[in-house]
């Protein structure tokens, strides 16, 4: 029990289990017991999930607003990794420096401009989600690559690696589980915004149309419902980049504090 309160303690994972499975218990007693009725009852936010998904398709609407934030993650990481590779070359580095810096743009007013650029609302919706996505994977990307230390870059030369192997071996593949790290960080950008231009441009549905409703008729019990189902549904993808990350980097974990 001592390593609960020890820092970097590390617990079998039985324990760990159990005392998730005991903290989770503890926040749904306070959601029945708590007296100050802040958010709907249980059972009320259950009634309305389960209204949701048999009149109103919520499963169909998740799973579009799914493979519309798949379709801009993989976009963003193509074109983030493309800008962030090409800081090897000094006539790129301020391509990456402005990239990033836009992440403190507003969306608002830029929507217009996307809106003049490409001829249809999923259009737009993509690329709004792929511009903000896109610039803070850059921020993260170049900062891992900026990690890349001079005795790594040697011991590639003193390989006989030239400078064009030494940089493929040494940052582009031994950094592809950190990369892959950052994409996964940054995904919960995407299910954060996909609510916002869901509401923009309504034509094609999706699970932030359906929440924007129910806010707008103050369903609190729906909106509960809703930001219950995004949350598993963002947990599930952590989980699963974790699985990916855990079954094709390996070796990635040796260098987590023991």
């Amino acid at each position: 029990m001592k390593s609960l309160f020890l820092p970097n303690g590390r617990l079998p994972r039985t324990m760990f289990a159990l005392m998730a499975a005991a903290q989770g218990a503890l926040l749904l007693l306070l959601w029945l017991l708590y007296p100050l009725r802040l958010f709907p009852s249980l059972g009320d936010v259950l009634r309305a999930l389960a209204d949701m998904v048999t009149t109103q398709g919520l499963i169909q609407e998740l799973w579009a607003s799914m493979t519309t934030a798949l379709q801009a993650l993989g976009v963003a990481t193509v074109l983030a990794l493309l800008i962030s590779y090409l800081t090897a070359l000094p006539f790129f580095r301020p391509l990456a420096y402005a990239a990033s810096k836009m992440r403190y743009l507003t969306l608002t007013g830029l929507t217009f401009f996307m809106a003049l650029m490409v001829s249809s609302g999923h259009e737009v919706k993509l690329s709004v989600l792929i511009f903000a996505t896109t610039v803070y994977l850059v921020t993260g990307m170049t900062r891992v690559i900026l990690t890349t230390t001079q005795q790594e870059m040697d011991h590639a030369r003193t390989l006989g690696l030239g400078e064009w192997r030494s940089f493929w071996e040494v940052v582009v593949l031994g950094k592809l589980a950190e990369m892959l790290e950052v994409v996964r960080q940054n995904f919960a950008i995407i299910w954060t915004m996909i609510t916002l231009v869901e509401t923009l441009y309504q034509s094609e549905g999706g699970i932030g149309l359906l929440l924007y409703k129910q806010n707008r008729y103050l369903h609190l019990d729906g909106v509960v419902a809703i930001q219950l189902v995004i949350l598993a549904a963002g947990a599930a993808q952590d989980y699963l980049f974790s699985l990916l990350r855990r079954m094709f980097f390996p070796y990635a974990e040796l260098a987590a504090v023991q």
